[in-house]
């Protein structure tokens, strides 16, 4: 079983002390010098002020916080942050993170639950410390929960809830990170029923309009409020059929708006003019061109680790009919 905490921090950007920062950057990444003193420039001399009704305030000395919107302010943020995973790897757990969103999870044995959920408590504690001391605020009533496993895994779990420190913390069914909606057996039918929801209705606003747009131009919408969403993350979606063909029908009903047809047509011929792949075929383009990229370093390397390729084996050519590539590329990938 899997255990996962999502970790939520009030206001993260505005609370990076700049003092601590440098220092971090000097001592644990060697970053001096010039470099250092550029850095620097960018982060201090900086103030606010607040207009209001024709007024202005005092002028305020802004002391923590980087720019949130500028190219360097995320990867400051970034190195603030790094100690976040040595806490982590001495509490036996793994973590990811994506800005100011953070994964805590632990994988355990079903008759070790309790065990696991002591760890991850004690983890999140001294996380939790640690952001006190550099001004970070780590919001303990918005730390989401849940398990991970079969039905039958899960309903071996008799706890309900994790306690910490100054709040107690019920287990989650669904939890949402990153824009993405996961259920305890990780079946993703929450997450494609919402978006399935929000692609009909931004294709509903749009059906209203279309009279006002060219076909060009409501191509472009549609993709902007529709075919964006059914594409993010969509390689996470190894789903049955089934929830994939809702996914399909928003497309489908996508092409009618764009080209003006029935729904009733056929729409194979539809999605080849508007040269739009199909749900499960755009998966797969996805991730097949991903392989492409990490093979021939054309992507970050560290993604390049996660993708090895395989030599063939008699059971593995009843399957292939070229050489195999065997990925294990973390999700969720964009």
């Amino acid at each position: 079983m899997v255990l996962l905490g999502l970790l939520d921090l009030s206001a993260a950007f505005d609370c990076v002390d700049h003092e601590v920062l440098l220092r971090r950057l000097r001592i644990r990444f060697g970053i001096c010098g010039t470099v250092h003193d550029w850095i620097a420039s960018c982060l201090y001399g900086r103030s606010q002020r607040v207009l209001c009704r024709g007024r202005l305030s005092a002028e305020w000395q802004l002391l923590l916080g980087v720019p949130q919107g500028s190219v360097l302010s995320p990867i400051l943020f970034l190195l603030y942050m790094a100690e976040l995973f040595d806490i982590i790897a001495e509490c036996v757990l793994t973590g990811h993170k994506y800005a100011d969103n953070t994964q805590v999870y632990i994988s355990t044995a079903a008759t070790d639950h309790i065990d696991a959920m002591d760890r991850l408590a004690a983890c999140i504690e001294r996380i939790r410390d640690w952001m006190a001391n550099d001004h970070l605020k780590l919001i303990e009533e918005k730390t989401r929960i849940i398990w991970l496993d079969t039905r039958q895994q899960l309903n071996k779990v008799t706890a309900r809830a994790l306690t910490l420190p100054n709040d107690t913390v019920e287990f989650s069914t669904t939890v949402k990170d990153l824009g993405v909606m996961s259920d305890s057996q990780l079946t993703m039918a929450d997450h494609i029923a919402a978006l399935s929801r929000s692609c009909f209705f931004y294709i509903q606003q749009l059906r209203s309009t279309r009279q006002s747009f060219t076909t060009d131009a409501m191509k472009t919408l549609v993709y902007a409020f529709v075919s964006s969403r059914i594409d993010y993350c969509n390689r996470i979606l190894g789903v049955s059929g089934q929830l994939l063909q809702r996914l399909q029908s928003v497309q489908n009903a996508a092409a009618c708006l764009v080209t003006g047809a029935r729904r009733s047509d056929c729409m194979t011929p539809i999605l080849c003019q508007l040269h739009w792949l199909p749900v499960c075929q755009r998966i797969t383009f996805k991730t097949a061109m991903l392989v492409y990229k990490c093979r021939h370093g054309m992507t970050l390397p560290y993604l390049s680790t996660y993708c090895e390729s395989t030599s063939m084996s008699t059971a593995s050519r009843r399957h292939h009919t070229t050489v195999g590539v065997a990925c294990a590329l973390p999700s969720p990938v964009n």
